[in-house]
């Protein structure tokens, strides 16, 4: 026996009235039969065909289903049943209009666990065996309404069915074509295959051999018009199968990604502007992360002209009498400070000592003020400062007070223009100088423009044009940041014995370089982030419209959601296909993106000269958060899509 209905009752809940669809039917069916049910509108006709189809779950009742009892099947056990032993012909077809002919009859392969790597041939060979050998390639509007259900009969079979459920196969048809559907069927029959079918048509009833009529939801008459032939022996009688959902394989993603490109294609406007939101937000992660990026680059180069390792000593000023002194009144360094410091503090490998003051540098015609600083033969190494062009002086040239100079690019720009200066002299304060060096290029720090000095020897400054007989201020290099604070006490300790200074008054400031330049390099970071996170946050606002458009896809494609459940679509595989259509959108959105990003990034270098480093680490972070964005704000609709009942689904309109 095929099919066993024991007491099987179905209620719908309309509001808080209980409507009763089915009233205890009791039904067996053969293998092999070929059964129509008629009844007038409202007798309950179909929802007796959705239930033997497992499209609708009954109330109430017992259930087998070739000698399983099915009562208790779960929904992805019911898709596998409807997907290897029913096969469902629908009044309105229910083709999808973006697949041809051969593409909707192969849909059922994608959910099957059988072998596909014959999915085109079957297809094929089943049109042509019903008579559409020249419509294989032909989409749903490109057909008449009997070649469309020659198609769902197609459909029906390929997957070898046991059962055929035809819901009025013909009722969109003409007289003709609606001859020709009731011969495909009988045919099939005649095969082994059961069809059970539901008409209004008292002359298409006669077709089949037995006759169920209902009312009210109750069988009031069975009648059988002639014989069944004996079960065809391929016709199994029991699902002695695991009923398992079948895991997905290569031919099942391939066909999600190409229904997600289809999806796509078919609505472009709206693709569209799902895609740009997307393609916006990923360009400008990658736009701000490369600013962020060269940004950081930058600092850490001018961080770099700063030294490591770098203390920087000098007078700072006190107050007597509730009078601010100025800077070095009550204590002055001198150049033999920096030797103590050097020779008595351990861990100290290098000493700088500077003097400065501004004054006018004078070439031929041309002139500039400037800052002039004196400074000892250490300063390129302990600045990580060698001079671009030339040299810097030496020890001998500081002790002779040698008058040479080294100059910024900015005076060497506004004295000498685009001319070489090495060679040349330039006077400051009438004292003439030999240009032996230029200094690279630096930025600004928040003192004084780094570009715009003259470096001259410690003894000549002092001496010969400033007039000092002390120094400003001086940088010592630590050997070891881990004693940076150590050293700094030692070295205020010194000063203070050397001078002869109370240690309660004493007004020594001494300044760690190496936190200043965690603070800048930590600032630079927070900025680049902050620059990053805004533009996440309008890949976010891309996500959202993301998911408002899926939304609505949901909604418009119902009934193919009910059609892809009706032939063997489990929750995992509607999930799926939607959270891969959304993924898509982002994945195409992001790789847009990245181009947009990267011309933005080189036009914006280019033109507008900010520094900006794009690296594959901001590239690989985009496009791994669009699919992030994707599988998240396409979940929501995508498990919308994967919940909705089958039948519920098929009858939206």
């Amino acid at each position: 026996m095929l099919i066993e209905l024991n007491n099987i009752s179905k209620n719908y809940l309309m509001g808080k009235v209980v409507v009763p669809a089915l009233r205890g039917v009791n039904l067996e069916i053969n293998t092999g039969e070929f059964i129509a049910i008629m009844g007038p509108s409202g007798s309950g006709k179909s929802t007796l065909l959705h239930i033997l189809g497992l499209l609708d779950k009954h109330t109430g009742g017992k259930y087998k289903l070739m000698g399983r009892e099915i009562s208790e099947l779960s929904d992805d056990e019911f898709a596998v049943i409807r997907n290897r032993f029913i096969g469902f012909i629908f009044q309105d077809f229910n083709l999808l209009a973006r697949l041809n002919a051969t593409e909707n009859v192969a849909l059922p392969l994608v959910y099957s666990d059988r072998a596909p790597s014959g999915e085109t041939k079957k297809p094929v060979e089943l049109l042509e065996n019903i008579g559409l050998k020249n419509r294989t390639q032909h989409r749903p509007n490109e057909m008449s309404g009997g070649q469309q259900q020659r198609v769902a009969v197609a459909r029906a079979l390929v997957n070898n069915p046991h059962l055929i459920l035809a819901d009025e196969p013909t009722g969109n048809l003409d007289s003709k074509s609606a001859g020709e559907i009731m011969d495909i069927l009988k045919k099939l029959n005649d095969t082994g295959i059961t069809v059970i079918m539901v008409t209004h048509e008292q002359e298409l009833a006669m077709a089949a051999k037995r006759i169920i009529r209902l009312a009210d939801g109750s069988i009031v008459a069975d009648e059988e018009i002639r014989k069944s032939p004996a079960v065809v022996p391929k016709i199994q009688s029991r699902i002695d199968e695991d009923l398992a959902p079948t895991g997905l394989n290569l031919f099942r993603i391939k066909n999600y990604f190409d229904q997600a490109f289809r999806s796509l294609l078919v609505n472009k406007s709206r693709s569209f502007l799902s895609i740009l939101g997307v393609l916006i937000g990923v360009g400008s992660v990658i736009a701000m992360l490369a600013l962020g990026a060269g940004a950081r680059e930058d600092i850490k180069t001018r961080i770099a002209s700063l030294g490591s390792n770098i203390l920087m000593v000098r007078p700072s000023s006190t107050r007597m009498g509730g009078v601010a002194i100025e800077t070095g009144t009550v204590t002055r360094l001198t150049a033999e400070d920096a030797l103590k410091i050097k020779e008595r503090v351990p861990g100290v490998s290098k000493v700088a000592s500077y003097v400065s003051g501004r004054g006018q540098v004078v070439h031929k015609n041309k002139n500039w003020n400037t800052i002039v600083i004196g400074t000892t033969y250490e300063y390129p190494s302990m600045r990580a400062s060698q001079p671009a062009e030339g040299r810097f002086f030496t020890e001998t040239e500081t002790i002779t007070r040698a008058k040479v100079a080294v100059i910024g690019t900015k005076v060497a720009t506004e004295l000498f223009g685009n001319t070489n200066p090495l060679g040349e002299f330039i006077k400051i304060k009438r004292i003439e100088f030999l240009v032996i060096g230029v200094m690279p290029q630096k930025g600004s720090s928040p003192w004084r423009d780094e570009n715009d000095q003259v470096f001259i020897p410690l003894n000549t400054a002092m001496y010969r044009l400033l007039g000092k007989d002390y120094i400003d201020y001086l940088d010592v290099q630590v050997a070891d940041n881990k004693i940076m604070e150590e050293t700094g006490e030692k070295i205020k300790e010194l000063i203070i014995n050397l001078h002869r200074l109370k240690k309660e008054t004493a007004n020594i400031d001494i300044r760690n370089l190496s936190d200043i330049q965690e603070t800048i390099s930590a600032t630079a970071k927070t900025f680049s982030w902050l620059l990053g996170s805004i533009a996440f946050i309008s890949l976010l606002v891309g996500g959202i419209g993301i998911m408002n458009i899926m939304l609505v896809s949901v909604t418009e494609r119902t009934r193919e959601i009910g059609l892809r459940k009706a032939i063997g679509a489990n929750k995992k595989d509607i999930l799926f296909q939607f959270i891969i259509e959304a993924i898509v959108i982002c994945l195409v959105g992001g790789i847009i993106g990245i181009l947009l990003g990267t011309v933005a990034t080189i036009s914006i270098t280019k033109f507008a000269g900010w520094a900006m480093k794009l690296s594959f680490f901001s590239v690989l972070l985009s496009i791994l958060f669009a699919f992030i964005v994707g599988l998240t704000f396409g979940f929501l609709p995508a498990r919308k899509a994967s919940l909705l009942s089958p039948i519920e689904a098929l009858r939206y309109e």
